[in-house]
């Protein structure tokens, strides 16, 4: 599995916030919430997402939006539309004021809007929580990406309409992970453009030896790797290695491959099957105390508090 790959494979919801949204122009949301990553797609009619630094984003119906934590921006239905919606963290819908909206705008099961025969309809699904791993994968994205369907072809956003309205047992289960799917696809998709924007590290695959120094400490993050064996099962010495990892990847590769434990250990731990002493083996510590001081000096919390913080977010 390419590097890509490994970071789209960290990705999982939990307790997404979902919402059809229903509105009649001119309308303009200000996003203030601070969500790790938002998808916004349009449904029946077009927006802009415009940040608060960069050029505004045109969607259109099948096309997608995908912002990230901490900028923020605006979804309006024409660029020269002033929102007089804030959103702010936790979903808070309030207007200019600081009046709650929630009750004026709330239009039955995940449907909110000023009008409910709007002529614009879109899809939101926004990550309140990340795992660690893809915590990384966010530090790589622009403030605002976008997809029309010239961009690419994905039956999800038509499905997420029939689904987020439903209110049926385990119904919130179903939405994660349709939007892990949704965010998936379009993330692929995007990098797949030939987009001189893209970070650099996102077209690593142009480098064999950077492509396959990441493939090694994906596949095998247990191993007890050095600079010496990377260097020599990518065939380069270490200094290339070591150079060229650290242009492409901005940290050089022992850096990255502790971050990248670090940042697995963390999303083993969220999960209820886990152990200290498993995540210790799996991630490549000879011993549970070991993994446990350098978890604490990485993160700030021992593996043990780590877990209870998690558990308190759920």
């Amino acid at each position: 599995m390419d590097g890509i790959a490994n970071l789209l494979e960290g990705t999982r919801a939990r307790g997404a916030f979902a919402l059809r949204g229903v509105m009649r122009a001119p309308w303009g949301l200000r996003v203030i919430a601070e969500s790790p990553v938002t998808l916004i797609a349009a449904v029946h009619g077009d927006f802009w997402v415009v940040p608060d630094e960069g050029a505004p984003h045109h969607v259109r119906p099948g096309g997608v939006a995908v912002t990230r934590a901490p900028e923020h921006y605006c979804v309006v239905s024409a660029p020269d539309v002033t929102p007089k919606i804030v959103i702010k963290p936790q979903q808070q819908c309030v207007d200019l004021d600081g009046n709650s909206l929630f009750e004026e705008m709330d239009l039955g099961i995940r449907t909110w809007g000023n009008d409910p025969q709007g002529e614009s309809i879109f899809i939101v699904g926004a990550y309140e929580h990340l795992s660690t791993v893809s915590d990384k994968l966010g530090k790589l994205l622009p403030p605002v990406i976008s997809l029309n369907q010239d961009d690419w072809d994905s039956p999800l956003v038509s499905f997420l309409v029939d689904e987020v309205t439903k209110d049926e047992p385990g119904q919130a289960a179903v939405l994660d992970r349709l939007f892990d799917l949704l965010l998936t696809a379009a993330l692929k998709a995007w990098a797949a453009k030939d987009d001189a924007a893209r970070p650099v590290s996102w077209r690593s695959q142009g480098d064999p030896i950077v492509e396959r120094a990441l493939a090694l400490i994906h596949q095998d993050p247990r191993r007890s790797w050095t600079l010496d064996k990377l260097a020599a099962e990518t065939n380069a010495s270490r200094a290339s290695l070591a150079r060229r990892f650290n242009d492409i990847v901005g940290e050089p590769p022992m850096t990255f491959l502790k971050n990248w434990r670090m940042a697995m250990a963390a999303d083993l731990l969220s999960k209820p099957d886990e152990t200290v002493g498993t995540v210790a083996d799996k991630i490549g510590y000879s011993s549970p105390f070991a993994f446990s001081a350098a978890f604490k000096r990485a993160r700030g919390l021992s593996p043990h508090a780590y877990r209870a913080q998690v558990r308190l977010e759920q």
